[in-house]
Parts: structure tokens; C-alpha cells; sequence
């Protein structure tokens, strides 16, 4: 009984450890996401609202007195 319970313990182990990655179709997906993302992210950075408000920031840390 103990010998039993200890096999079927060690399989169901076995069966969690086990890391398959993800299949050829699943990086496509997260890679297409991934630019998806990276060229909404461009777009809103490259602004002109966001643009003039990152080169004010600039602005003033280059003109701040030390």
C-alpha cells in the first residue's frame, strides 16, 4: 500500500514539474503582442503633448542651479 501511494505520488510530482514551454504558435502570438504593444508605446511617447512635456522636464534639470 505504501509502495503504491509513494509511486503515485512521485507521478503526480512528475507531471507538475514537467515545464513543455510554449508551442511555436504561442510565440507568435506573445511576439505579435509584444510589437503590438511596442508601437503604442511610440506612438503616445513620439506625441507632441508628451514630446513638448518630456523636452520641458529636460529643460528644467538642465537649468537647474547646482
Amino acid at each position: 500500500m505504501c509502495r503504491t501511494a509513494g509511486r503515485l505520488w512521485a507521478s503526480v510530482r512528475e507531471r507538475w514539474r514537467v515545464d513543455r514551454g510554449m508551442v511555436t504558435s504561442e510565440y507568435a502570438m506573445g511576439i505579435v503582442a509584444a510589437v503590438g504593444f511596442a508601437l503604442l508605446l511610440y506612438e503616445v511617447v513620439t506625441s507632441g503633448q508628451v514630446k513638448a512635456e518630456l523636452q520641458a522636464i529636460v529643460k528644467r534639470a538642465l537649468s537647474a542651479r547646482m
